[in-house]
Protein backbone atom coordinates (compact mmCIF):
# COMPACT_ATOMS: atom_id res chain seq x y z
CA UNK A 1 0.00 0.00 0.00
CA UNK A 2 3.14 2.28 0.88
CA UNK A 3 4.61 1.75 -2.24
CA UNK A 4 1.05 2.87 -4.69
CA UNK A 5 0.68 5.49 -1.92
CA UNK A 6 4.31 6.72 -3.22
CA UNK A 7 3.42 6.24 -6.93
CA UNK A 8 -0.06 8.31 -7.01
CA UNK A 9 1.97 10.79 -4.98
CA UNK A 10 4.49 10.85 -7.74
CA UNK A 11 2.50 10.75 -10.56
CA UNK A 12 0.05 13.83 -9.63
CA UNK A 13 3.27 15.67 -8.69
CA UNK A 14 4.03 14.90 -12.53
CA UNK A 15 0.58 16.45 -13.46
CA UNK A 16 1.02 19.51 -11.37
CA UNK A 17 4.74 20.15 -13.51
CA UNK A 18 2.97 19.92 -17.01
CA UNK A 19 0.12 21.69 -16.06
CA UNK A 20 2.84 24.50 -14.82
CA UNK A 21 4.83 23.95 -18.22
CA UNK A 22 1.87 24.69 -20.62
CA UNK A 23 1.49 27.68 -22.34
CA UNK A 24 -1.16 30.45 -21.88
CA UNK A 25 -2.83 31.12 -25.03
CA UNK A 26 -1.92 34.65 -26.39
CA UNK A 27 -4.89 37.00 -26.38
CA UNK A 28 -4.59 39.56 -28.84
CA UNK A 29 -5.92 43.28 -27.70
CA UNK A 30 -9.28 44.33 -29.11
CA UNK A 31 -9.15 46.66 -32.25
CA UNK A 32 -10.07 50.21 -30.96
CA UNK A 33 -13.48 51.03 -32.25
CA UNK A 34 -13.43 54.21 -34.28
CA UNK A 35 -15.45 56.29 -36.27
CA UNK A 36 -15.16 59.42 -38.55
CA UNK A 37 -16.62 63.48 -37.98
CA UNK A 38 -17.11 66.20 -41.31
CA UNK A 39 -15.26 69.49 -40.27
CA UNK A 40 -17.42 71.69 -42.90
CA UNK A 41 -17.60 75.31 -43.60
CA UNK A 42 -19.89 77.78 -44.72
CA UNK A 43 -19.30 81.55 -46.50
CA UNK A 44 -20.68 85.02 -45.29
CA UNK A 45 -20.33 87.98 -46.66
CA UNK A 46 -19.84 91.24 -44.52
CA UNK A 47 -21.68 91.32 -41.01
CA UNK A 48 -25.11 91.51 -42.28
CA UNK A 49 -24.38 87.68 -43.31
CA UNK A 50 -25.65 87.90 -46.96
CA UNK A 51 -24.04 85.22 -49.11
CA UNK A 52 -20.34 85.00 -50.29
CA UNK A 53 -20.33 83.49 -53.91
CA UNK A 54 -17.85 83.84 -56.65
CA UNK A 55 -17.99 86.02 -59.64
CA UNK A 56 -20.72 88.14 -58.47
CA UNK A 57 -19.95 91.58 -57.35
CA UNK A 58 -19.73 92.21 -53.43
CA UNK A 59 -20.07 95.50 -51.86
CA UNK A 60 -17.72 96.19 -48.53
CA UNK A 61 -19.73 97.86 -45.83
CA UNK A 62 -15.96 99.48 -44.32
CA UNK A 63 -14.03 99.90 -47.45
CA UNK A 64 -16.80 101.10 -49.81
CA UNK A 65 -15.24 98.64 -52.33
CA UNK A 66 -17.00 96.49 -54.82
CA UNK A 67 -15.13 93.15 -55.43
CA UNK A 68 -16.10 90.34 -57.82
CA UNK A 69 -13.70 86.85 -56.48
CA UNK A 70 -12.67 84.93 -59.42
CA UNK A 71 -10.80 82.68 -56.68
CA UNK A 72 -10.96 82.25 -52.70
CA UNK A 73 -8.84 78.63 -51.49
CA UNK A 74 -7.86 78.68 -48.22
CA UNK A 75 -6.66 75.83 -45.51
CA UNK A 76 -7.64 73.74 -42.56
CA UNK A 77 -5.86 71.31 -40.93
CA UNK A 78 -4.03 69.56 -37.95
CA UNK A 79 -6.84 68.51 -35.81
CA UNK A 80 -6.96 68.17 -31.89
CA UNK A 81 -9.93 66.79 -29.97
CA UNK A 82 -10.97 67.19 -25.96
CA UNK A 83 -12.66 63.97 -24.90
CA UNK A 84 -14.79 64.53 -21.13
CA UNK A 85 -11.76 63.48 -19.26
CA UNK A 86 -9.59 65.64 -20.50
CA UNK A 87 -7.79 63.58 -22.67
CA UNK A 88 -6.37 65.06 -26.19
CA UNK A 89 -6.50 63.27 -29.57
CA UNK A 90 -4.33 64.68 -32.47
CA UNK A 91 -4.55 63.97 -36.01
CA UNK A 92 -1.52 66.08 -37.43
CA UNK A 93 -1.70 64.75 -40.71
CA UNK A 94 -5.38 65.89 -41.99
CA UNK A 95 -5.49 69.18 -43.94
CA UNK A 96 -7.86 69.47 -46.69
CA UNK A 97 -7.67 72.55 -48.85
CA UNK A 98 -11.13 74.74 -49.49
CA UNK A 99 -12.31 75.47 -52.76
CA UNK A 100 -15.28 77.81 -52.96
CA UNK A 101 -15.21 76.78 -57.20
CA UNK A 102 -16.18 73.54 -55.34
CA UNK A 103 -19.33 74.50 -52.82
CA UNK A 104 -20.35 70.69 -52.73
CA UNK A 105 -17.01 70.14 -51.42
CA UNK A 106 -16.45 72.24 -48.73
CA UNK A 107 -15.39 69.11 -46.02
CA UNK A 108 -12.83 67.67 -44.32
CA UNK A 109 -13.04 64.12 -43.25
CA UNK A 110 -11.34 63.19 -39.98
CA UNK A 111 -11.22 59.22 -39.82
CA UNK A 112 -9.87 56.69 -37.15
CA UNK A 113 -11.03 59.00 -34.03
CA UNK A 114 -11.90 56.85 -31.18
CA UNK A 115 -15.64 56.90 -30.49
CA UNK A 116 -16.68 58.80 -27.61
CA UNK A 117 -17.74 62.49 -26.40
CA UNK A 118 -15.87 65.21 -27.33
CA UNK A 119 -15.98 68.59 -25.14
CA UNK A 120 -13.21 71.01 -27.80
CA UNK A 121 -11.56 71.19 -31.00
CA UNK A 122 -8.43 72.69 -31.82
CA UNK A 123 -7.72 73.69 -35.41
CA UNK A 124 -4.78 75.11 -37.49
CA UNK A 125 -6.77 77.61 -39.88
CA UNK A 126 -4.08 77.93 -42.73
CA UNK A 127 -0.74 75.53 -42.37
CA UNK A 128 1.18 74.32 -39.18
CA UNK A 129 4.73 75.44 -38.84
CA UNK A 130 6.05 71.88 -39.23
CA UNK A 131 4.33 71.05 -42.70
CA UNK A 132 5.82 75.02 -44.57
CA UNK A 133 8.93 73.16 -43.98
CA UNK A 134 9.04 69.66 -44.80
CA UNK A 135 9.15 70.40 -48.57
CA UNK A 136 6.40 68.98 -50.88
CA UNK A 137 4.06 66.77 -49.64
CA UNK A 138 0.51 64.83 -50.84
CA UNK A 139 -3.31 64.73 -50.69
CA UNK A 140 -4.76 68.26 -49.85
CA UNK A 141 -1.06 69.44 -49.32
CA UNK A 142 0.96 68.61 -52.89
CA UNK A 143 1.96 71.20 -54.64
CA UNK A 144 0.29 70.37 -58.04
CA UNK A 145 -2.83 72.09 -55.94
CA UNK A 146 -1.04 75.20 -56.92
CA UNK A 147 -0.48 76.66 -53.38
CA UNK A 148 3.24 75.62 -52.34
CA UNK A 149 5.86 78.40 -53.16
CA UNK A 150 9.27 76.52 -51.51
CA UNK A 151 10.41 74.82 -48.30
CA UNK A 152 11.50 78.53 -47.70
CA UNK A 153 8.66 80.63 -47.92
CA UNK A 154 6.08 77.64 -47.51
CA UNK A 155 2.12 77.35 -48.49
CA UNK A 156 -0.04 79.97 -49.89
CA UNK A 157 -2.59 79.77 -46.70
CA UNK A 158 -5.37 81.77 -48.13
CA UNK A 159 -5.36 82.69 -51.98
CA UNK A 160 -8.08 85.83 -53.14
CA UNK A 161 -8.50 86.98 -56.33
CA UNK A 162 -10.82 89.01 -58.39
CA UNK A 163 -11.46 91.99 -60.13
CA UNK A 164 -12.18 95.51 -58.30
CA UNK A 165 -12.95 98.74 -59.89
CA UNK A 166 -11.46 100.40 -56.31
CA UNK A 167 -8.13 98.59 -57.92
CA UNK A 168 -5.21 101.02 -59.83
CA UNK A 169 -4.88 97.57 -62.32
CA UNK A 170 -8.62 96.66 -62.05
CA UNK A 171 -7.66 93.32 -60.45
CA UNK A 172 -6.38 92.09 -57.05
CA UNK A 173 -4.54 88.93 -56.01
CA UNK A 174 -3.76 88.24 -52.25
CA UNK A 175 -1.65 85.29 -51.71
CA UNK A 176 -0.87 84.90 -47.98
CA UNK A 177 1.56 83.01 -46.79
CA UNK A 178 3.92 82.88 -43.70
CA UNK A 179 4.45 81.22 -41.10
CA UNK A 180 6.69 82.57 -38.65
CA UNK A 181 6.91 86.58 -36.61
CA UNK A 182 4.38 88.73 -37.21
CA UNK A 183 3.79 87.91 -40.96
CA UNK A 184 2.79 84.18 -39.78
CA UNK A 185 -0.91 83.91 -41.40
CA UNK A 186 -1.86 80.77 -39.44
CA UNK A 187 -3.86 80.32 -36.75
CA UNK A 188 -3.94 78.05 -34.14
CA UNK A 189 -7.49 77.90 -32.61
CA UNK A 190 -10.01 76.42 -29.95
CA UNK A 191 -13.60 76.46 -29.85
CA UNK A 192 -16.03 74.93 -27.33
CA UNK A 193 -17.91 71.70 -29.02
CA UNK A 194 -19.88 72.02 -25.47
CA UNK A 195 -21.83 75.21 -26.29
CA UNK A 196 -23.32 73.29 -29.24
CA UNK A 197 -24.55 70.08 -27.43
CA UNK A 198 -20.97 68.03 -27.61
CA UNK A 199 -19.27 66.21 -30.27
CA UNK A 200 -20.26 62.52 -30.62
CA UNK A 201 -18.21 60.10 -32.46
CA UNK A 202 -19.71 56.91 -33.07
CA UNK A 203 -19.07 54.23 -35.58
CA UNK A 204 -22.60 54.43 -37.69
CA UNK A 205 -22.55 57.79 -37.56
CA UNK A 206 -20.89 60.76 -39.37
CA UNK A 207 -21.26 64.34 -37.21
CA UNK A 208 -20.67 67.25 -38.81
CA UNK A 209 -19.32 70.38 -37.29
CA UNK A 210 -20.06 73.25 -39.38
CA UNK A 211 -17.98 76.54 -39.17
CA UNK A 212 -18.46 79.80 -40.98
CA UNK A 213 -16.28 81.98 -42.31
CA UNK A 214 -16.12 85.78 -43.95
CA UNK A 215 -13.99 86.68 -46.44
CA UNK A 216 -14.75 90.16 -45.81
CA UNK A 217 -12.62 90.48 -42.98
CA UNK A 218 -9.69 89.96 -45.35
CA UNK A 219 -9.89 93.92 -45.46
CA UNK A 220 -11.36 94.35 -41.58
CA UNK A 221 -7.58 95.79 -40.85
CA UNK A 222 -5.48 95.99 -44.38
CA UNK A 223 -8.60 98.30 -45.64
CA UNK A 224 -9.09 99.27 -49.58
CA UNK A 225 -7.82 97.32 -52.18
CA UNK A 226 -6.71 101.14 -53.35
CA UNK A 227 -3.53 100.23 -50.28
CA UNK A 228 -1.99 97.34 -52.79
CA UNK A 229 -4.26 94.87 -55.24
CA UNK A 230 -1.31 92.34 -54.91
CA UNK A 231 0.62 90.52 -51.98
CA UNK A 232 2.97 87.23 -53.59
CA UNK A 233 5.40 87.02 -50.68
CA UNK A 234 5.11 86.34 -46.70
CA UNK A 235 5.61 90.14 -45.09
CA UNK A 236 3.75 91.84 -42.42
CA UNK A 237 0.16 93.03 -45.02
CA UNK A 238 0.31 89.05 -45.22
CA UNK A 239 -0.03 87.84 -42.08
CA UNK A 240 -2.69 90.85 -40.93
CA UNK A 241 -5.56 89.76 -43.77
CA UNK A 242 -4.63 86.52 -43.09
CA UNK A 243 -5.10 86.48 -39.33
CA UNK A 244 -7.86 89.04 -39.60
CA UNK A 245 -9.79 86.23 -41.46
CA UNK A 246 -8.81 83.63 -39.37
CA UNK A 247 -9.78 84.73 -36.19
CA UNK A 248 -13.21 85.36 -37.62
CA UNK A 249 -14.07 81.74 -38.12
CA UNK A 250 -16.49 80.18 -36.13
CA UNK A 251 -18.46 77.01 -34.84
CA UNK A 252 -22.04 77.62 -35.96
CA UNK A 253 -23.54 74.13 -34.66
CA UNK A 254 -23.10 70.36 -34.84
CA UNK A 255 -24.87 68.05 -36.88
CA UNK A 256 -25.34 64.50 -34.83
Amino acid sequence: MKLNYILWVAFGAALVSLSACKEEPIVEPAEPVTGDFLIEFEYQWAMNGEPFALNTELHHPMTGDYLTFSTFRHYVGHVELQDAAGEWWTDTEAYALFDAAEPDELTLRVTGVPVGDYTDMRLVLGVDSTHNVSGAQAGALDPAQGMFWNWNTGYIMVKAEGTSPQSATGSFAYHLGGFAGDAKVQSHREFALSDHGMLTVAKDAVPVCHFVANPAKLFHTYGSVANGENIHMPGVNAGIMGQDFHQAVYLDHIHP
